[in-house]
Parts: structure tokens; C-alpha cells; sequence
């Protein structure tokens, strides 16, 4: 799915109108960043700028700096006025590749927008809900679900066509269940499973049968649902539960007959993220193992559903679908980004599989591809260089040559380049400088200063390592003072986490919430990645594996011993707190970690990942049966004799994701247990908490912070 596609002069309007309001919510300095919103052509750019308290766009001479003010596009500007004025754009409307069209919902049917015209066109009257709405590439057809199937709308004959017959509520064709949405298709997806070919003759599509998945029950009882409460029913495959079953169909839209992938139905395993051959004559599809240690491309036949395998990978511990494979359009295969070699690089697969190059070598991390020239041979991505806390522009030809670092200087670098790859935007920071824009050529050389930030009042940050008690890894971390600190007074310690395995926290920029709640008050505000976290490549996540919740606390540990050690640090007074996975490494830092964390405030915890969902949970740890030992040395409820500190639990009574299930276990180990502890549940909240009840829990975690840390002291 492509989500909102907006280009060119579109995106202008409507980020110019967003960011009055995004930017002055993410700032508290008293100047509001500039933003680069696009390219006029190779040599000039759009910036959004204050001008005296007035956002103002401009179009500027990237060489010699002359600018003037620039509207909107007027037929795009009527575009966007022919929408709002019978509803908003919302993220998962569609905008037509050509600029044209856009597709919204309204009461549940399906309007088209058209530039020019100043009403809306209905093209869908029932009472069931259209989702995401996609547009062929050619602008002429769009493809949505509705009740479970899959159905297309054409533009030209004004008709729809439904493609699948047979969903149910277990069963659905081009809308994917909770799991693989979560797990696998991102939540951008927003639960769509279907791909056009590049032609838009065809929609490849998963049917999705979950029948044999066990049902999770939420009661909700807040007071939104009345005196009788309401029953949510959902299949949630936990760890070691039945998968749903799934398989790849290819419909054809003249004739709206699907014809399926000849993969085996009764095999356990995952199909995901498929991509076209430029010329929509043949569809890959990427299979992976329940085990998750092995991964297929397939290149299926749409006419006849056999396929033949083109690219195999595996590894001892766990492996990740491809989500930015680069499909080449000259027809000379695909470019994907793989860590075979334990570090992110780029491998260049012609169509029958075979490996045309390796284009990258690196033992750091590529994050992603940015751009790929065809016509010139280039290829643009971004990589963290040297240093894994930073992030830089690299170009390097399609034949593995001329490899050129774009972007200098230690920091995090955001890089809009030139239509045809004569310029570059850099908008940097890193951790101890606020940074700015600067203007690049194609050789990397500086041109000149776009724009530099300025800010009113930022407390020190400092960006350091500190070494694994085992001396294998220099784990990267951001130590943030107090307003007015003062190396000789003592002063309490607020871990923040998440710490799930490829998932860093640290990065060498400039923090837009500075100076935070923690520096205001007096606390000093910590973050720090292990082992597994991602900086130090497959080399240090696979540590992981099996044993989830072991490293992460002998690594934390050994920087709880680091601080200990400055004199400025109070040991008795070392706080933690984290959400989601983040709540799983708080839980079990006050209880396996109970000598070296004090105060801890965790929210929508995993307790025992036997209570979390199959795909997560399995990659990692392997199935239950097959791994006791790591399941029970990585429970939270394993430990909860030794809770001696403070600890504060959240959750909401609705999280569908990290279910409640997983703190009440813990509440009543710790109330048999004689413990004393604090719980809040928030009623009508799912996997994070919204509006009055986000505030609310905000205020709790202060509230909590300042009555452990400072009792004899009243703080705002």
C-alpha cells in the first residue's frame, strides 16, 4: 500500500499548513525550525521559514541563496480546497500518482476528489465500511476491502467489481489478521494485504484463514459502553499457538478469477511482502519458516500459480522479512538489503536469483535506500558510517564503484536530494549542537548555511560509552543533566528504555524536548543501549536469542556500576521506567535487578512472553515446548520475591496488543507474595494511553518521581 502518496507543489500546502502546529508542539525554543518541503527543480528548493511569527514558503537558488516567496500551486491548492470543504484528509487516504485524485471515506462510502472540480464524486452507497483505498498506478481503478473481501472500483466504467467471495470473520481476503499486521506488514499497513501490478491488471492478495487461532477476550466496562459492558473477541496467536493459515492469490481484474500460489497450505510458515516484475508478469514472494531462521523468495507465475525459488538465506538464530526490497525497472533484477554478513549491506539479485554484486561491504550498518538513479547508475543511501550513533548520506555506483560519504561531521543527517542528484539539504544535529541546514554538492563539498537553529535554554547532554561488564562491548548512552548542575551535589537517576533486540534508543542528535521534565526538576535522565540493541550488528543481537531479558540486564547493570561511581550520582535514588518492552525490562529490572534499581514505573508490560503473540515472541525465544528454560529465566514472574524497591504499574484494561493479562499475573504473584506495589488501570485504553487518560498518566509518573526522589521537597 502505498498510504497518502502527495508530491511536489500538494505536499507543500499541506505540510506548510501541518507544521504551524506540529512544530510549535515538538519546540519550546524560542525560534520555530526551519523545514525543507521539496525541490522546484535541480537547483531550487521550498523552505518553510518563520518570517516575524508568519510561516512563509520560499523557493531559493540553492547557489546563490536569492529567494522569493512562493504559493501553492493552484491547481493543487483547488485540489485541497475541494476536499476540506466536505471533510479532512486523513492518513489513509489515497492521492493518485498523477496528482489528480484523491480517495477519502465519508460515513463510510468511498468519495472521489478530482483537481478543478468543486464537489466530490460518490462512488460507493452501502452501509458497510470501505478500507483502504488504493489506486492502480495508472489512476484508474481503486482496490479496497470491505466485510473481509477484496473489491475494485473502475474510475472509467463507474463500477465496482468484487474480486473474493468467501470471507468470514475468520477469514479474510486482502486484510490481514491482527498478528501479521503487528508482526509483519507494519502498522502502517493498517491491516491492508494487497499489492497492484505495476500495470494494474492485477492484485496479488493474502487470504488469511484463522479458524484454528485461539480467541482473546477484552471486557470492556468503562463508561462509554453502558451498564452491560461489551465482549471484543479477537484471534491472538500466542506463544506456541496455531499460526493463521495463508496464501498468496493473484486476481485478475478483467475477469476478477484469482489464481493461487502453489505453495503448500498445510505448511507452517509466513508469506509476506511480494513484489512485481517491472513488466507485472511475475510476482515474488517472500516465505518464511515458523522457526523464522529461514527465508524464500519465490518468482510465481500469475496465470498458472507455480513458482520457482530465486534467493534463499538462513541463520543459526532469527531473520526478518525484506520490507525495502528495490525493484530495478530496466528489468535487471532487485536490490536488497540484507545482514548475511552480520552488518546491513546491499546485494544487487538478477530475476533468476543469481547475485550480480555485493555493492556494499561495510562493517557498520546501511539503514536505508534513498534514492536509486537509474539513468545515471547511482544509488543514494543513508548508513551510520564509523560511528553507530550516527547517520549519514553515501552514493555509490550500481557496479560497486566510486563510493563517496555525502554528509561530514559527527550527528544525525537528513538529506533532501536535487531531482537529478546535482545538490543536496543536509538538516543536521547531534547531541551537544541544535545544528541546522547546510547546502552540499554532488561531491559533497559545502556550499553554504541554509538556516541554523538557535534555542533559548537546553540542559547538558553528553553522548559517552560505557564497556560491558564482559569487556566485548562499548555500549553507547546519553547521560542528561539537570538545569544549574552541580558536580558536587547528589543527585537521582531516571533510567528511560525500551531495549527489545534491534532497537536502539541512542542517537547522536539534538533532543527537541530539551530541557526535559527530568532536567526542570532535578533529575538526571539516562538512556543506554546494550548489546543487542543494534549498534554493534548481528555480532551483539544474537545474544539474544533464546534468552530475552538476560543480556539486557547484565548490560544495564554494568552502566548502573558506571554511575555509581561519579560522585555526583545518588545509588540509593536510580529509577527506571519504559512502556511496552520497555515495561518487561522495568519489571524485571525491580526484581532480577532489585540490587541496582530502586524506583521503577512500567507501563503496558509483557510479564512472560508466553503471554505475547507467536511471531514476536518465537523469533527470539522459539517456541515454548521447545525452550523452557529461557521462557522461565525470562519471566518477570520468576523473580518476584526479590521486589525491595518502588515499583508503579500501568495498563490499559483494552491493550489488544500487550494484554492486561500480562500485569494482573504480576499483581497477584506480588499481593501472594506480601509485596507492596502500586497499580493503575486506565479503562478504554489499548497499547498507550490518549487523551485525558495520557495526561493522567503523565502526571502519575511525575507525581511518583517527585514523592520517591524528593519527599521532604513540593516541586511544580
Amino acid at each position: 500500500m502505498k498510504g497518502i502518496n502527495l508530491h511536489g507543489a500538494f505536499i507543500v500546502l499541506l505540510t506548510a499548513i501541518l507544521l504551524n502546529t506540529q512544530v510549535n508542539a515538538q519546540y519550546n525554543q524560542s525560534e520555530k525550525p526551519a523545514v525543507i518541503l521539496g525541490w522546484s527543480d535541480d537547483t531550487h528548493y521550498l523552505i518553510n521559514i518563520n518570517d516575524s511569527g508568519k510561516s512563509v514558503i520560499r523557493k531559493v537558488d540553492i547557489r546563490t541563496g536569492n529567494a522569493v516567496d512562493t504559493p501553492p500551486a493552484e491547481k493543487d491548492e483547488d485540489l485541497f480546497e475541494s476536499l476540506i470543504a466536505g471533510t479532512s484528509l486523513i492518513k489513509n487516504d489515497d492521492v493518485s500518482d498523477d496528482m489528480k485524485n484523491i480517495v477519502t471515506l465519508i460515513d463510510n462510502d468511498l468519495y472521489l476528489f478530482t483537481s478543478g472540480e468543486k464537489e466530490p464524486v460518490r462512488l460507493t452507497s452501502d452501509q458497510t465500511e470501505e478500507l483502504n483505498p488504493d489506486f492502480s498506478p495508472d489512476g484508474k481503478k481503486i482496490a479496497y476491502t470491505k466485510n473481509n473481501d477484496l473489491y475494485v472500483f473502475d474510475l472509467i466504467s463507474n463500477r465496482e467489481t468484487r474480486l473474493t467471495n468467501d470471507a468470514s470473520e475468520k477469514v479474510y481476503n486482502g486484510y490481514a489478521s491482527w498478528v501479521y499486521m503487528e508482526e509483519i506488514l507494519g502498522r502502517a499497513s493498517n491491516y491492508a494485504a494487497f499489492w497492484w501490478s505495476p500495470d494494474g491488471t492485477k492484485l496479488a492478495y493474502l487470504r488469511t484463514d484463522e479458524s484454528d487461532v485461539p480467541v482473546f477476550t477484552l471486557n470492556r466496562a468503562d463508561e462509554t459502553v453502558g451498564i452491560h459492558g461489551v465482549v471484543e473477541a479477537t484471534p491472538y496467536p500466542k506463544a506456541g499457538d496455531p499460526n493463521p493459515k495463508v496464501k498468496m492469490g493473484i486476481a485478475d481484474i478483467a475477469t476478477a478469477q484469482t489464481t493461487w500460489v502453489k505453495t503448500d497450505y498445510n505448511i507452517d510458515q509466513y508469506l509476506a511482502w511480494p513484489f512485481w516484475t517491472p513488466d507485472s508478469k511475475k510476482l515474488a514472494i517472500q516465505v518464511v519458516n515458523r522457526e523464522q531462521n529461514e527465508l524464500k523468495i519465490i518468482l510465481a507465475d500469475p496465470a498458472s500459480g507455480d513458482y520457482l525459488q530465486i534467493y534463499f538465506e538462513s541463520r543459526k538464530t532469527w531473520l526478518d522479512f525484506f520490507q525495502d526490497i528495490y525493484v530495478m525497472k530496466n528489468g535487471t533484477g532487485f536490490i536488497i538489503r540484507s545482514y548475511k554478513s552480520d552488518w546491513d549491506n546491499l546485494y544487487h539479485h538478477n530475476w533468476d536469483g543469481s547475485l550480480i554484486r555485493q555493492l556494499t561491504n561495510f562493517n557498520f550498518s546501511v539503514t536505508s535506500i534513498d534514492r536509486i538513479d537509474e539513468k545515471s547508475g547511482m544509488i543514494y543511501f543513508s548508513a551510520t558510517g564509523n560511528e553507530s550513533t550516527d547517520k549519514h548520506l553515501f552514493r555509490i555506483g550500481l557496479n560497486g564503484k566510486n563510493l563517496i560519504q555525502l554528509t561530514n561531521g559527527s550527528g544525525t543527517h537528513e538529506v533532501n536530494i536535487s531531482p537529478n542528484g546535482s545538490y543536496f539539504l543536509d538538516t543536521w544535529s547531534n547531541v551537544s549542537d541544535p545544528g541546522g541546514i547546510i547546502a552540499i554538492d554532488k561531491k559533497g563539498k559545502f556550499i553554504r548555511e541554509v538556516y541554523k537553529l538557535k534555542v533559548s535554554k537546553s540542559s547538558k547532554r553528553e553522548l559517552i560509552r560505557i564497556m560491558t561488564s564482559d569487556g566485548l562491548f562499548n555500549m553507547p548512552a546519553i547521560i542528561s543533566y539537570p538545569l544549574n548542575f552541580d558536580q558536587n551535589k547528589k543527585y537521582p537517576v531516571v533510567f528511560s528504555i525500551y531495549g527489545g533486540p534491534g532497537s536502539p534508543n541512542i542517537s547522536n542528535e539534538w533532543s527537541d524536548k530539551e530541557p526535559s521534565w527530568y532536567a526542570r526538576n532535578g533529575i538526571i535522565n539516562f538512556t543506554v543501549d546494550h548489546r543487542g540493541s543494534g549498534h554493534f550488528g548481528r555480532a551483539g543481537t544474537d545474544y539474544l536469542y533464546r534468552c530475552l531479558g538476560k543480556w539486557e540486564m547484565l548490560d544495564y547493570a554494568a552502566a548502573v556500576n558506571w554511575l555509581r561511581e561519579k560522585p555526583f550520582i545518588d545509588g540509593s535514588r536510580m529509577g527506571i521506567t519504559g512502556s511496552s518492552y520497555g515495561g518487561y525490562v522495568t519489571c524485571l529490572a525491580l526484581t532480577k535487578g532489585a540490587e541496582f534499581w530502586t524506583h521503577g514505573y512500567a507501563g503496558s508490560s509483557v510479564t512472560d512472553f508466553r503471554f505475547y503473540d507467536n511471531i514476536y515472541t518465537e523469533r527470539f525465544m522459539d517456541l515454548p515446548k521447545d525452550n523452557p528454560e529461557g521462557y522461565n529465566e525470562g519471566s518477570v514472574l520468576s523473580y518476584i520475591n526479590n521486589l525491595r524497591g518502588k515499583l508503579y504499574i500501568t495498563h490499559g484494561d483494552m491493550d489488544d496488543n500487550v494484554h492486561m493479562q500480562n500485569s494482573l499475573h504480576m499483581v497477584s504473584k506480588l499481593q501472594d507474595a506480601g509485596k507492596s506495589f502500586e497499580f493503575m488501570i486506565y479503562p478504554g485504553q489499548r497499547h498507550g494511553f490518549t487523551r485525558e487518560k495520557g495526561l493522567h498518566s503523565q502526571k502519575m509518573a511525575h507525581e511518583f518521581w517527585l514523592k520517591n526522589f524528593f519527599p521532604d521537597m513540593s516541586k511544580d
